[in-house]
C-alpha cells in the first residue's frame, strides 16, 4: 500500500505538503472532502481502504435513493445523512475496504471479517446488499446476489478498541448498546467557521433543542450483548498488548488498498443516546416494544432471509402510516384503529403517555426514535476522562505503527447530542495533538457550523 498518498504502484497519486484533516459537525459531511481528493488525484478513484473509528457503523444505505444517484455528487449529498454515507461511496466503487474501529460499548456489527456484495437492487433499482447481519436485515437491505446488477465486494473488518487504561466499570445495568443512530437536526442558522490550524478551537458550545430527523425510513438494530466481556476484558486494558494485536490486523487490511483515509467520531469516545433524553424510560421501553426487531433463525435459508425482510419492512410501513395520521390527529378513534393492528397494542399507553407530559407530541420525531429500536438501546456510555485518555493512548499505539494516511477527516457529532456537548471540545483538542505527535504538520479545516457566541 502507498501510504500517505504516494499512490498505487506508479506513483500517479499527488501528494499533499501537510497532513490535510478535515473538522465537520455532522458525519456526512465529511464526503465531499474524501470526494474532492480523488478529484484532485490525492486519493484514487478506487481501492480505497476506510478506516472508521465511530460508535456507530454508519452503514446503512438511503433506503428509497435510487441507485443511479450516486453518480450525480450533489444529488447524492443532498441524500445523505450521518447512518448511510458510507455505502453509496462502496456501491460508486471507490471504497472496497471498511475498518470500523469501535469502542466496548458499540457492538452493533458481530467482530471479524464481512464479506459480502452490494449493487442495484434489480426491482426496486435501490442499492442494496447480500450482508445477512442483524444490521442490515433490520433494515431491510438485503437481498439474494442475484437480484444485484452492478455488484461490488465489499470486506468489512469489524476490530474492537480497548483502552489501554480504563477503569472496569462497565455500561449501566451490563447493556451492550446495539442500534443504529439517525440524525436530529436544530431549527437553529448557524453560521461556517472555516480555518486552518493545528489546535481545536476555544469555543463553547450550547446544544439546540432538537426539533426533528433528516432521515428516511431507516430503523435501529441489531445485535444486542450484555458487556459481561466488559470485566473479562479489563485485565488486558492495562497493558498495550491487545492494541498491538489490531495494529496487526488493520496493517493486513491496509496492505490490500491503494490508499487509505482515516476517519474519526469523536463519539468514538465518548457517546450518549439522545432520545433517552427526550422520553420518559416507560416511553423508551413502549418504543423498543413497537419496533422490535424479530431475528431469524440462526441457519436461516434465503427464504427465511427474504421472508424476515419482507416482515420487517411492512412492519416499518405500518409504524410510519400510525405516525403519520397521528400527525394529523391523535384522538382516540385514530389511536384505537391502528392499536388493533398486529403488534401496535403498545401504542395506546404510549400516545396517552407522551400527551400527558405535552399539548401537542411531535409524532415524527416520535417515529424517529423508534426506528433507532429494535431489542437494544443505542450506545449510551458518556466516558470518564481516564477512558477517554485511555482511547486517546490506544488510539496513539495504532497509528505510530501503522501508514500515514492520506487524509484525515473528524465529525463533531454534538449538535446532536451524540458526543456529549460539554465533552466535545476537550475531545476534539485531545485527537488534533494526537494527529500532530504521530504525523507533524498537519493542515487543519474546521469546517463546522458553529452557534452565535452570543446564545
Amino acid at each position: 500500500m502507498a501510504g500517505s498518498g504516494g499512490g498505487p504502484q506508479g506513483g500517479s497519486l499527488r501528494t499533499y505538503p501537510a497532513l490535510p484533516v478535515w473538522v465537520v459537525e455532522d458525519h456526512q459531511d465529511v464526503l465531499p472532502f474524501i470526494y474532492r481528493a480523488i478529484g484532485s488525484k490525492h486519493l484514487p478513484g478506487s481501492n480505497i481502504t476506510f478506516v472508521h473509528l465511530d460508535s456507530h457503523p454508519d452503514l446503512l444505505i438511503p433506503v428509497n435513493m435510487p441507485a443511479d444517484t450516486v453518480y450525480d455528487k450533489e444529488a447524492l449529498f443532498s441524500e445523505l445523512s450521518i447512518e448511510n454515507w458510507i455505502m453509496p461511496a462502496v456501491y460508486a466503487g471507490h471504497i472496497s475496504q471498511v475498518v470500523w474501529l469501535h469502542p466496548p460499548w458499540a457492538q452493533q456489527i458481530s467482530e471479524g471479517k464481512h464479506s459480502f456484495l452490494i449493487g442495484k437492487d434489480i426491482s426496486t433499482t435501490t442499492i442494496r446488499v447480500t450482508g445477512t447481519d442483524n444490521y442490515f436485515l433490520s433494515d431491510g437491505l438485503y437481498v439474494p446476489a442475484d437480484q444485484l446488477e452492478n455488484q461490488k465486494p465489499l470486506n468489512l473488518h469489524v476490530i474492537l478498541i480497548n483502552p489501554t487504561e480504563a477503569s472496569d466499570n462497565c455500561e449501566e445495568n451490563g447493556e451492550v448498546a446495539s442500534a443504529k443512530r439517525l440524525k436530529l437536526s436544530t431549527d437553529d442558522t448557524a453560521s461556517t467557521a472555516s480555518a486552518s490550524s493545528s489546535v481545536a478551537p476555544d469555543l463553547h458550545y450550547n446544544t439546540p433543542n432538537v426539533k426533528k430527523k433528516e432521515v428516511q425510513n431507516t430503523s435501529a438494530l441489531n445485535k444486542g450483548e450484555t458487556l459481561s466481556e466488559c470485566s473479562a476484558s479489563s485485565s488486558l486494558r492495562n497493558s498495550e498488548s491487545p492494541i498491538r494485536d489490531v495494529v496487526t490486523d488493520v496493517c493486513q487490511v491496509l496492505q490490500k488498498g491503494d490508499a487509505y483515509v482515516l476517519d474519526i467520531d469523536l463519539d468514538f469516545f465518548s457517546v450518549k443516546n439522545p432520545f433517552k433524553e427526550m422520553y420518559t424510560q416507560t416511553e423508551y421501553e413502549l418504543l423498543q416494544e413497537l419496533y422490535s426487531f424479530k431475528k431469524p433463525h440462526r441457519n436461516a435459508t434465503e427464504e427465511g432471509l427474504l421472508d424476515c425482510v419482507e416482515n420487517r419492512v411492512h412492519q416499518l410501513e405500518d409504524l410510519e402510516a400510525a405516525f403519520a395520521d397521528l400527525c394529523d390527529s391523535d384522538d382516540e378513534e385514530t389511536l384505537q384503529k391502528w392499536a388493533s393492528y398486529p403488534g401496535m397494542k403498545p401504542l395506546v399507553q404510549l400516545v396517552h403517555s407522551l400527551k400527558t407530559r405535552m399539548e401537542s407530541p411531535d409524532y415524527e420525531m416520535v417515529h424517529q426514535a423508534g426506528l433507532t429500536c429494535d431489542y437494544v438501546e443505542l450506545p449510551h456510555h458518556v466516558s470518564t476522562e481516564e477512558e477517554i485518555e485511555g482511547l486517546i493512548k490506544s488510539i496513539k499505539v495504532l497509528l505510530k505503527d501503522t501508514p500515514k494516511p492520506t487524509l484525515v477527516t473528524i465529525a463533531r457529532s454534538s449538535l446532536d447530542d451524540y458526543c456529549p456537548s460539554e465533552q466535545v471540545d476537550i475531545i476534539q483538542e485531545k485527537v488534533l495533538n494526537l494527529l500532530g505527535s504521530v504525523y507533524g504538520a498537519l493542515d487543519v479545516h474546521l469546517d463546522y457550523s458553529s452557534i452565535s457566541s452570543s446564545l
